[in-house]
C-alpha cells in the first residue's frame, strides 16, 4: 500500500533583513520599471494592513492638480506648523535624494529613519511576496513613519495619473485641487475624461477646493464633489499677500493652501482633541457687546498677527520651485517646469525679476524628460518672450537615471526654435551648455535658468558637487 507523502509546511521565520541606506536607494532605483505599476488598490491595501493600518490613523489632506501641488503642500505645511501641529508632508520628485519627499514639520526625514522604516515595509512587502514599484514603497514608507509619529495631519500629493495612485489608500478629509491644464482645452469630454481621475481623492464628507480659473473645470470638478457625497468650498479667486515677485507665481498656491488649512482648523483641530492657542487661522467666536477697556488695552500690547502681514513675511522654502541662487556668480535660477503652464509662470517670474531689475544678460538651459514642448505653442511662447527680454535659450540632454529611461530631440526643437527668429542652440552636454551660459551673462547681474524637468536640476546639483 502507497502512501502519499505529504508536504510539511515551512514553519521557519522569515529573517528580516536589515539594509544600508544605500542599499534602500539602490533598491527604489531598481522598482521604476512601468511594469511593476499597480492597476488596482490591492497591493497597497494588503501591506497597507499587515504595517497596522497607517492609512487609517492619519487625518489627510490631499493635494492634486497639474502644477502647483508641492508649492500648496509647502505653504500649507507652513501655515500648519505655524498653528502649532504636528505635520508630515509628503512630495514629489526629489532632485537629489529620495529624503526630499517626505518631511515631519518641514524637516527632511533623516538617512537613518529613512533606511529603518523602509526596511520595515520592504521586508513586509517581501513577507506578502508583493514586488511594489519604487512610488507605492515611498508612499508606504511616508505614512508608516507619520503614524510612528503620531502626526496631527498627514499633507499628501496625488498624482493624477491614469493608473492607480498609491495616496489614494488614505480618505482624505480635504482634496484640493490647484489647476487642471490639457493642452487640447477645446475637447470638452477629453478635458472631462482627464478630471476624472480626481474622484479617487473625492470620497463621502471630504471637503473638495480648488483654484482652477477654468469655469468649465470648475463645473466638472463641483458636479463630482456633489456626486461622491463631498463638501464643495467656494474656489479660490483671490491671491495671497506674497512678497514681490512670488505673488503673481505662487499667490494663488499660498490661497489655496490658506483655505485647506483654514477649514482643517475650524471643522477638525478646534472641534476634536487637538489644542490650538492664538491661532491665525481659525475665525474667534463672535463677541456680543462691546469690547471692555481692558480687551482693547489688551489688543493694543498685543495685537494679533493678520494673514496679509503672515504672507508678506513668508516664502516657498521648496528646493527646485522657482528657487533663486544669489550667492553665485551669475545668479542662478531652477525650476522644474516641464509642462507649457508650468513653463509660462516661470517666464513670468524671469520677466518680473527683469523688471525689478534689469539683468545684464539672460540665458535659459532646457533639458527635458520627454518630448512635451515640441509644439507650435511652446514655440509662440518663447518668441513672444525673447521680444521683450533679451537673451537666449540653450536645450541640451540630460543624463538617464532610474526615474528617465526616455530621449528627447534636442535638436529638433533646437531647429524650430531657429524657426521662429528665437536665438537657440543646442550642446552635447548640460555642462557645455552651463559653461556657454557663463560666458554669455555677466557675472554680477546676468541670470542662468536652468528648467525643464527634475533631471536637469539634478544634474546641475551634481555638477555643482553640492548637496544643498
Amino acid at each position: 500500500m502507497q502512501t502519499k507523502k505529504q508536504k510539511v509546511k515551512n514553519t521557519t521565520p522569515l529573517i528580516a533583513k536589515q539594509r544600508s541606506y544605500k542599499e534602500i536607494t539602490t533598491l527604489l532605483d531598481g522598482q521604476w520599471s512601468e511594469s511593476l505599476r499597480s492597476t488596482s488598490s490591492r497591493s497597497m491595501t494588503q501591506l497597507d494592513k499587515a504595517l497596522g493600518s497607517p492609512s487609517k490613523k492619519l487625518k489627510v489632506i490631499s493635494i492634486g492638480g497639474s502644477n502647483g501641488k508641492s508649492l500648496t503642500i509647502n505653504f500649507v505645511t507652513q501655515l500648519l506648523t505655524n498653528e502649532g501641529l504636528k505635520v508630515g508632508s509628503f512630495y514629489s520628485p526629489h532632485f537629489i535624494a529620495y529624503n526630499e519627499r517626505i518631511a515631519y514639520n518641514n524637516e527632511q526625514i533623516t538617512n537613518n529613519d529613512f533606511a529603518d522604516i523602509s526596511n520595515e515595509v520592504v521586508n513586509t512587502a517581501a513577507s506578502l511576496d508583493i514586488n511594489i514599484h519604487a512610488e507605492e514603497l515611498l508612499t508606504m514608507t511616508a505614512l508608516y513613519y507619520f503614524a510612528q509619529k503620531n502626526i496631527d495631519v498627514a499633507v499628501l500629493e496625488f498624482g493624477h495619473t491614469k493608473n492607480f495612485d498609491a495616496t489614494t489608500i488614505c480618505t482624505p478629509i480635504i482634496s484640493a485641487i490647484t489647476r487642471f491644464t490639457d493642452i487640447d482645452e477645446v475637447d470638452q469630454e477629453k478635458v472631462k475624461t482627464c478630471l476624472a481621475s480626481f474622484k479617487s481623492i473625492i470620497k463621502k464628507n471630504t471637503w473638495v477646493i480648488s483654484a482652477d480659473q477654468n469655469k468649465f473645470n470648475l463645473q466638472t470638478i463641483q458636479a463630482m464633489a456633489e456626486e461622491a457625497n463631498g463638501k464643495w468650498a467656494m474656489p479660490i479667486r483671490k491671491l495671497a499677500n506674497l512678497a514681490y515677485p512670488f505673488e503673481q507665481l505662487h499667490g494663488r498656491c499660498a490661497a489655496l493652501a490658506e483655505r485647506a488649512a483654514q477649514i482643517f482648523v475650524q471643522e477638525v483641530a478646534t472641534s476634536g482633541a487637538i489644542i490650538i492657542q492664538e491661532s491665525l487661522l481659525a475665525k474667534p467666536k463672535g463677541q456680543r457687546g462691546r469690547p471692555t477697556l481692558e480687551a482693547k488695552r489688551q489688543s493694543k500690547l498685543n495685537p494679533k498677527k493678520t494673514t496679509e502681514q503672515y504672507w508678506d513675511e513668508t516664502l516657498n522654502t521648496l528646493p527646485g520651485r522657482f528657487e533663486l541662487i544669489k550667492d553665485t556668480k551669475p545668479m542662478v535660477l531652477l525650476d522644474n517646469a516641464s509642462n507649457l503652464d508650468a513653463f509660462k509662470n516661470l517666464l513670468l517670474g524671469v520677466r518680473l525679476l527683469h523688471y525689478d531689475r534689469t539683468l545684464k544678460g539672460l540665458t535659459i538651459i532646457v533639458g527635458c524628460e520627454n518630448n512635451n514642448l515640441i509644439n507650435t505653442e511652446f514655440y509662440k511662447i518663447i518668441r513672444y518672450f525673447f521680444k521683450k527680454t533679451s537673451g537666449q535659450i540653450l536645450f541640451c540632454p540630460v543624463t538617464k537615471d532610474a526615474q528617465n529611461q526616455t530621449e528627447w530631440n534636442v535638436e529638433q526643437i533646437t531647429n524650430d526654435t531657429k524657426n521662429v527668429k528665437v536665438k537657440a542652440k543646442s550642446t552635447k552636454t548640460f555642462t557645455q551648455a552651463f559653461d556657454s551660459a557663463k560666458k554669455a551673462v555677466d557675472e554680477h547681474g546676468g541670470l542662468i535658468v536652468i528648467t525643464g524637468s527634475r533631471a536637469i536640476i539634478s544634474e546641475y546639483w551634481q555638477t555643482k558637487g553640492s548637496k544643498k
